[in-house]
């Protein structure tokens, strides 16, 4: 089995399909070699080719990522059927006016001191590459699905109903 999906270089449609998809699944290496995944929110991404979170300096995800910086990150909108997994290299670290500039008041939810808690990391994931997928809703990709197996005779292939492609950054 081939996969002829498309790669692009373009970044910009990647962030286009996350843009409103707040909640990202982070991947990391836990310490015995297993895959450990935990919900992040996403700040608002900028158009480069960054993805950056607010963290606790104590989190398990701050010290996986400084043994190993590789991650991926899973956003899924089932409503809209658009999913996306992004991989790249993680990097925490603390600089109080870009806290400032990502600050949102809901955040206080887990930094209670606001803004100035000292315990605020920023987690930048470097977006290497990734992929999306965005299928029609359900009953239309059946419907295409069904009109090509009628009037071809052949079975439709994920490209008939879907939009999927592969994105290379570096």
């Amino acid at each position: 089995m081939s996969d002829k999906s498309p790669v692009t270089n373009d970044l910009s449609k990647l962030l286009e399909k996350i843009k409103d998809v707040r909640i990202a699944m982070l991947t990391t290496q836990d310490t015995d070699g297993s895959l450990r995944s935990r919900p992040m929110y996403t700040q608002k991404p900028d158009g480069t080719n960054a993805l950056t979170f607010l963290t606790d300096k104590d989190s398990a995800k701050v010290y996986e990522v400084k043994k190993d910086s590789h991650v991926n990150l899973s956003y899924g909108n089932p409503d809209s059927n658009v999913y996306v997994s992004v991989s790249g290299r993680a990097n925490a670290y603390r600089d109080q006016a870009e806290i400032d500039q990502l600050w949102s008041e809901p955040l206080r939810a887990w930094f209670a001191q606001g803004k100035d808690d000292p315990n605020i990391m920023i987690l930048k994931i470097e977006i290497e590459k990734g992929e999306y997928w965005d299928t029609p809703s359900g009953l239309l990709s059946r419907a295409v699905a069904y009109a090509k197996a009628v009037v071809t005779g052949e079975r439709a292939t994920s490209d008939d109903v879907n939009e999927h492609a592969k994105v290379n950054v570096k």
